[in-house]
């Protein structure tokens, strides 16, 4: 039997509001650009900004150094709460029409 690699259920989402809990960048908080499941990173916009060398091309003709969003791991940041503002962990509930759904530890407020 082959190793096999069991990856963790991503209660972050593209588009959710989350906060940087470690490294560089703690304490900023910004919306989820990507979120990268196999690898466990998401890209969060403008947060952990590297500078990257380009090479002239059609997009760029002088090409220079551009600011660019790297990934973070998943485990440094957390999803803040849309209703207190706090960070907070994700739960999930089934809702009143018998769906999953994930909820707000703090608040119990569902996470659209």
């Amino acid at each position: 039997m082959k190793n096999q690699v069991t990856q963790a259920k991503v209660k972050i989402r593209k588009g959710d509001l989350v906060k940087v809990i470690a490294g560089d960048s703690k304490g900023q908080q910004g919306k989820v650009q990507e979120v990268l499941v196999a690898k466990s990173r998401v890209v969060v916009e403008g947060i952990n900004l590297v500078s990257k060398h380009t090479k002239p091309n059609a997009a760029t003709p002088n090409g220079g150094i551009i600011k660019k969003e790297a990934a973070l791991h998943i485990s440094n940041v957390q999803l803040v709460d849309p209703k207190s503002g706090k960070t907070t962990r994700v739960g999930r509930k089934l809702n009143a029409d018998g769906k999953l759904v994930r909820v707000a530890k703090i608040s119990g407020e569902e996470i659209k």
